[in-house]
């Protein structure tokens, strides 16, 4: 240990510190300067960025023995402050960079870094800043972050005026399709926002910290756990395995199909008679630290016996493979789809032009720059309290209880930390349950924080999909059949595998009137990483080979794919796969929006190919239904205040995606009869002790279905209001006449589900996404640049449009990386931020455009539909279709990484 002195944000610190800690870890743990994050803990991130003597550092990797005596480190503190806002954090604001919010400090870091030595830079100049220091962001796109800077530095040279980049509110005070800041981003640009491994340092004194002990390899039968050696380590307060597990030791899938041949109990909280995949938690280790629970964690010993490790659904599905879960066929549910005519005769027809291939999409895995974290408690009642990342915390807690052996009901509350993005893989409990079974075999408060390692290989990923399409069209290209075949390497463990392989049904040829389907998809049981929601949720899955194969099927007809995408788009008297009727026919007019600029891409394209560089032009088209299947159902309250106020209380949960600022602009559109200002709606979130069951943030259902909950709370509470002459009673009033100033709000989603051959109207909204990919080829080196995306979107009546702008800025990013890059294969290779393939800003066009088709939906809130799925439904279907163009190479296996591209390229 050592005496240092550091000047932070101009006020001498003397510490005494470990000269082998990280400065990020002296700033957080030992001066509490939480806004300095921790994500990757690699220096590939950008997330613990600080000035350090004038230059932009990592801090996470920069030992206090390489930091002076009287260094001088500036983090977001002293830039600037709630009630003091700095340019950069003002644009930030205006520009809805913050999304998640967690990249947010260190990229605000790293641009006062910037504007300190360069301040005129270029949009390249800002690109190429955040390149070079590492700064990378999962949620914007970056785009916006790129627009944030530049507003900021023309304010600091005095050519634009601060108010210029503040939100000014409309003469009218309706904030309904405006770019109203969301009520979060205040605290995210200024670094008070507190996450979950923020909170750590808030805990009691009795906080017990938690570290796994994982298995190292994916199939095995466990004859044996030796925890005596971790028990002896410093500071061990404990060492739990399966044994101390009060209930079933088990996490229910909750719903599964009546056809599934599992039970849904499948996946173990602590493994107790099997290894299932690699990473899979075997015991706990409860110590005084983290660091000391880790040491310890590494001192448990298994005696397992290998087999045979199935990491893929062909290898599963071969007629040699052991069943992974005995008692249930690793080929555990079948989903078929039939929709008009037997679909033979058209394939057979030689006056028709038929078209096959197959396809693969990868183990896309999710990659939230905040790893996994949470922490839980008995609170004064006895009740188990959950704080943690979770997107689903009604769903969580029906799905964890029983393996507890508690009643959510009435033993439990989930709440929800502000999160660090999640995509999707929160959709599903991760350690929720652990925390559950530490804190029920201690008593204490537990704390646990995976690290970038154990993100990549204790949490889900998107399930790869194996898929076969058979399009026939007629000569002019009308198409009349398709054939379909689809496997869905699901992991080992079952939750909601069932519904994912529906959506293959639902999905694989969406947007086009196709009239006649056959085909057969299946959810096979593997060893590999388990398969957990990802963003779009089967359509990039389903849409990639479908939307491929439409351009070569265009080939083989010599037509354009535009026009031939526009030929069969839904029209009146089409139908989705399901059979159901689109509640919008919005396509044709997507496509004529689309039109000019495609054909000024292909004329840029041509224009600028040239040497070894072949630039190309892709299409594809996106549909995604906003809600979970049938009549998904929400519930919300909205409550009056004494001061002429609203409070609304709902489960809105919020993974980046804006769930703040689509609950106040849906309570303000429907409180307009009461005029009352934005400022004082205020909002109840996420805390199952004090807000209903609004269901789980997942499948763009949120604005509809919860949307439509908080809008019937609304309009009831306004009704309970109203004076029988006329006018509205007030507090006092309502109070005085007992009538409930808390009225609720339910809605269902008027849909059906699916029968056993996926035919019904799952969906009452749908979202529509026209992509357009300009790309730039290297024939030398098979390497792609993403050099423009466009997006016609319609998403019905927009609530904010800053938030679904940075949505699709986002989601469009995602399909980048899911095209070229991202992958979670190779368990060890993968297991890292930047070897999995992350995107950073220079792989990510600067130039995105989105064109909005506002069709109001019948049944969305005030003609609402979702947005967040839309975006990563097929722009990487655009992008594999655009290197076609550019060099005739066809990928058909993601992502399409340089030698890929290589091998494909026609000799």
């Amino acid at each position: 240990m050592e005496t240092k002195t550091l000047v932070i944000n101009g006020i001498p610190r003397r510490l005494l510190v470990n000269p082998e800690d990280m400065l990020a870890d002296v700033l957080r743990g030992q001066l509490q300067i939480t806004s300095v994050k921790v994500g990757c803990g690699q220096g590939q991130c950008g997330a613990c960025s600080v000035i350090l003597d004038g230059r932009v550092v990592r801090s996470c990797i920069v030992k206090m023995r390489r930091v002076p005596e009287n260094a001088a480190i500036t983090t977001l503190e002293g830039i600037g402050t709630p009630t003091c806002l700095h340019p950069l954090q003002k644009a930030w604001i205006y520009h809805g960079a913050a999304q998640c919010g967690f990249c947010t400090p260190g990229f605000i870091v790293s641009a006062k870094g910037l504007l300190d030595v360069t301040p005129n830079p270029s949009r390249e100049d800002v690109r190429d800043w955040f390149q070079k220091h590492h700064n990378i962001c999962r949620c914007t796109g970056y785009q916006p972050l790129v627009n944030a800077v530049m507003d900021a530095a023309a304010v600091m040279r005095g050519e634009k005026k601060p108010e210029e980049i503040e939100f000014q509110m409309p003469a009218d005070g309706h904030i309904w399709g405006t770019r109203l800041p969301r009520p979060s981003a205040l605290a995210k640009v200024t670094g008070v926002a507190e996450f979950g491994a923020d909170a750590a340092y808030r805990l009691p004194p009795e906080t017990l910290h938690l570290a796994l002990a994982q298995a190292k390899v994916s199939h095995a039968l466990i004859k044996g756990i030796d925890t005596s050696e971790a028990e002896k380590m410093p500071g061990v307060y404990k060492v739990l395995t399966h044994k101390d597990v009060k209930g079933k030791n088990r996490i229910t899938g909750l719903i599964t199909f009546p056809a599934n041949k599992g039970d849904g109990w499948d996946r173990p909280i602590l493994n107790d008679e099997k290894v299932f995949q690699y990473g899979d938690a075997l015991a706990i280790v409860c110590a005084d630290s983290e660091c000391n629970a880790r040491a310890a964690a590494e001192k448990v010993r298994f005696d397992l016996e290998l087999l045979p490790e199935y990491m893929s659904a062909p290898e599963a599905m071969a007629p040699d493979a052991i069943e992974i879960h005995p008692g249930t066929p690793n080929v555990y549910y079948d989903q078929n789809i039939e929709k008009g005519q037997d679909t033979r005769p058209f394939f057979e027809d030689p006056n028709n032009v038929v078209v096959e291939d197959s396809f693969y999409t990868q183990r896309q895995p999710h990659l939230p720059i905040e790893p996994d974290v949470g922490y839980a408690y008995l609170n004064e009642d006895g009740k188990l309290v959950i704080h943690s990342k979770s997107i689903g915390l009604h769903l969580h807690g029906l799905m964890i209880a029983p393996g507890l052996g508690l009643d959510f009901a009435n033993d439990m509350i989930m709440v929800q930390n502000t999160t660090g993005g999640t995509f999707g893989y929160k959709f599903s409990p991760t350690m929720e349950a652990l925390l559950g079974v530490a804190v029920l075999a201690t008593g204490r408060p537990c704390h646990l924080r995976y690290n970038y390692e154990q993100q990549q290989q204790y949490t889900g990923k998107r399930s790869p999909f194996w898929t076969t399409v058979r399009y026939a069209a007629d000569k002019n290209g009308k198409l009349l059949a398709m054939e379909t075949d689809w496997s869905v390497d699901h992991g080992p463990y079952s939750e909601f595998g069932d519904l994912l392989t529906l959506r293959g049904a639902q999905y694989i040829g969406a947007g086009y009137g196709i009239p006649n389907i056959r085909g057969k998809g299946r959810t096979v049981c593997t060893n590999h990483c388990w398969g957990a929601a990802f963003r779009g949720y089967g359509a990039p899955e389903s849409e990639f080979p479908s939307e491929v194969l439409m351009d070569m099927l265009a080939e083989k007809l010599n037509m354009d794919p535009l026009e031939l995408r526009a030929l069969n788009c839904y029209r009146k008297g089409d139908t989705t796969p399901t059979g159901q009727e689109p509640e919008v026919y919005s396509l044709p007019e997507m496509f004529e929006l689309m039109r000019p600029r495609y054909k000024a891409a292909l004329e840029k394209a041509r224009a600028s190919s040239e040497g070894r560089i072949k630039r190309g032009v892709g299409v594809s088209l996106g549909v995604y239904g906003a809600g979970l299947d049938g009549p998904d159902t929400a519930e919300a309250w909205a409550e009056l205040n004494e001061d002429g106020g609203v409070t609304i209380g709902a489960c809105w949960e919020d993974h980046g995606q804006g769930a703040d600022a689509g609950t106040l602009g849906t309570a303000h559109a429907a409180l307009r009869p009461l005029g009352i200002p934005a400022e004082k709606i205020r909002l109840v979130l996420n805390d199952t002790s004090k807000a209903p069951n609004s269901g789980p943030a997942g499948g763009s259902r949120s604005q509809v279905v919860v949307g439509n909950a908080i809008r019937v709370a609304c309009e009831t509470l306004i009704e309970a209001m109203r004076k029988p002459a006329g006018g509205f009673l007030d507090y006092a009033g309502m109070k005085a006449e007992g009538r409930d100033v808390r009225q609720p709000g339910k809605w269902s989603a008027p849909a059906r589900d699916c029968d056993a051959n996926a035919q019904g109207n799952p969906f009452c909204c749908y979202m529509y996404g026209l992509f357009l990919a300009e790309v730039a080829v290297d024939v030398d080196t098979g390497k792609t640049q993403v050099e423009k995306l466009t997006c016609v979107a319609d998403i019905g009546a927009i609530c904010n449009r800053s938030v679904t702008d940075g949505q699709i800025y986002g989601g469009m990013a995602q399909g980048v990386g899911l095209a070229l890059s991202e992958d979670y294969e190779d368990i060890k290779k993968h297991s890292t931020i930047a070897g999995a393939g992350i995107p950073d800003i220079k792989m990510i066009p600067d130039e995105m455009e989105i064109i909005y088709v506002e069709s109001p939906r019948p049944d969305g809130p005030f003609g609402a539909s979702g947005v967040g799925e839309m975006p990563l439904s097929a722009p990487h279907a655009a992008i594999i279709n655009a290197i076609a163009n550019a060099c005739g190479a066809r990928v058909r296996h993601l992502p399409a990484r340089p030698e890929k591209v290589l091998a494909a390229m026609p000799r």
